[in-house]
């Protein structure tokens, strides 16, 4: 089973990474918020304080991932080429 599928970017998702310094990613259907905090701290190297998942209109499955104060989602971006 794939945990984290993909990086979701969109304009809301990059003003939520400045404001909120959270990330977004699109994640397998059976994934956990447990397994998607997991998976980002060992893919990223950062500390996750909250992880939100929703299902969006096309049937996905999505997670909001809030990194701690000292990790910044920005830098994280910037390594996966996004900005």
């Amino acid at each position: 089973m794939d945990v984290i599928k993909y990086p979701f970017i969109t304009e809301k998702a990059t003003l939520s990474m400045e404001k909120n310094n959270t990330l977004q990613f699109l994640v397998g259907m059976q994934a956990r918020k447990e397994q998607i905090k997991k998976a980002v701290e060992n893919m990223y190297n950062v500390k996750v304080v909250k992880v939100t998942t929703m299902i969006t209109a096309k049937g996905e499955k999505k997670a909001l991932v809030t990194l701690s104060a000292e990790n910044s989602a920005e830098e994280i971006a910037s390594r996966l080429g996004i900005f």
